[in-house]
């Protein structure tokens, strides 16, 4: 973050993502760890408390002053919303109630994604199994910057400043760099965020809506919980491009900072990824 980019492209290689060959070698020598995967029986109750208390949130905000409805989102409410956001993640992978019952985890992710205030999980969804079977392929994983952002982010306050603006290009870059056609679930999770959306406004008015939005937002761009965007996938080292944190953050995240186990085993829910790492 501190140097001047001097490279004038991005690292290109000519072979599969290494996730699936590194899945059949360790399953080979640690047959064990398939007895991790499948659901997490505790994650659908976490996840509610967490939706239920940010309804409880848009009712206590809904009389502070504005300076102190975007600290609260700031500092708690878009907190919460992040680490809805890594649960919906987590659910993408059908570990909310299982393989077997897909849709009940689609319409869960749309529960979870109330909170956020703009509808987001049936379209993260659909891009992110890209990004698992493509990991890093031109114009097939949308986690992958432009090379707009590669070329113009190339200073510290130019990056610092797109650290900020984070949230746009991460909702805006799949349309430009891989449209796909509107599917009937995000059609389901729009009329529901903003039906929801609708009945926060009317009991309480615009400011738990600007909390929670707001809250989305700026937790999304420059905050600590933010740090896994860059952590999970940005080559630090030379031929390596899936990275794992394993600091006090996976507390709030679902683990998602264990990135390199999850890629080598999406369907273990995150709770379980630490046992992955000492199998």
């Amino acid at each position: 973050m501190g140097n001047r980019v001097t490279r004038g492209d991005f690292e290109w290689v000519y072979t599969e993502q290494p996730h699936t060959q590194r899945r059949k070698e360790i399953l080979a020598k640690y047959p064990r760890i398939k007895a991790l995967m499948g659901p997490d029986p505790h994650l659908k109750w976490i996840v509610s408390g967490m939706v239920f208390m940010q309804f409880l949130a848009c009712y206590l905000v809904k009389d502070l002053s504005w300076k102190w409805i975007f600290f609260w989102a700031y500092a708690f409410g878009g907190c919460i919303n992040h680490s809805l956001t890594l649960a919906i993640h987590d659910i993408s992978h059908n570990v909310a109630f299982g393989n077997k019952q897909a849709k009940w985890n689609r319409w869960f992710a749309v529960f979870a994604n109330l909170p956020v205030g703009v509808p987001y999980s049936a379209s993260f969804k659909k891009y992110h199994i890209d990004h698992h079977r493509y990991l890093g392929g031109d114009s097939l994983d949308v986690d992958i910057p432009t090379d707009f952002e590669g070329w113009f982010f190339c200073t510290p306050p130019r990056k610092l400043l797109w650290l900020f603006l984070q949230p746009l290009f991460y909702s805006l870059r799949p349309l430009y760099v891989n449209p796909k056609a509107i599917t009937q679930m995000e059609i389901f999770n729009a009329l529901v965020q903003f039906s929801v959306d609708f009945i926060i406004f009317y009991l309480w008015g615009l400011k738990p809506i600007i909390y929670l939005i707001a809250g989305t937002i700026l937790c999304m761009g420059l905050h600590p919980i933010s740090g896994h965007f860059i952590a999970e996938h940005y080559m630090f080292l030379k031929g390596y491009e899936t990275y794992s944190y394993y600091g006090p953050l996976n507390w709030l995240t679902f683990n998602v900072g264990y990135h390199m186990e999850h890629h080598d085993f999406p369907s273990i829910p995150g709770s379980k990824l630490p046992m992955v790492s000492t199998s």
